[in-house]
């Protein structure tokens, strides 16, 4: 049995918070439920919240546009802008907090996400290397409870492949 815990991992010199976290699963599986957004509204936001996807062009270049929904029905838009996408190994991005129409909310910094995927046996593991700008843009998205609410997203994955 792997370990399902999420490890993170600050390094405010370099601006960057690690992720690395390990799923009971192939890496086709993983990387399915990571870039179809069908599954991706079915785990990646915490409960009570859910993920409602807008537009998404998973491919070099393009984009997903996503809003989280609260259980009153509050949306907080999110737009994902993909580079370069290596099937199955490799998803670089920039993430930002937008407007439904995908206009970046520059109040909120980016994020830039390098996502590895990696299969031993008969699991996957996800390594997430987010770097920032500033420092402080990595503390702002730290404070607004980014490590607790992508935990419970993780979980929820893993929920979904043990299902699926």
């Amino acid at each position: 049995m792997i370990n399902k815990e999420a490890v993170f991992t600050k390094d405010t010199e370099n601006k960057r918070l690690t992720v690395v976290r390990a799923f009971d699963a192939s890496v086709e599986q993983v990387w399915k439920a990571w870039t179809t957004s069908e599954i991706l509204d079915l785990w990646w936001a915490p409960k009570p919240y859910r993920a409602e996807t807008k537009s998404m062009d998973f491919s070099n270049g393009g984009q997903w546009l996503y809003a989280m929904v609260s259980p009153e029905g509050d949306k907080s838009w999110c737009r994902v802008d993909y580079g370069i996408i290596e099937p199955n190994k490799n998803i670089l991005s920039a993430v930002m907090f937008c407007d439904e129409d995908g206009i970046e909310n520059l109040d909120f910094p980016r994020m830039y996400w390098n996502q590895a995927f990696s299969q031993t046996g008969d699991s996957t593991t996800v390594t997430m290397d987010i770097t920032f700008d500033k420092p402080e843009d990595m503390d702002m998205f730290l404070k607004l409870g980014f490590q607790e609410g992508f935990t419970a997203g993780l979980t929820n994955l893993d929920d979904y492949l043990a299902n699926h």
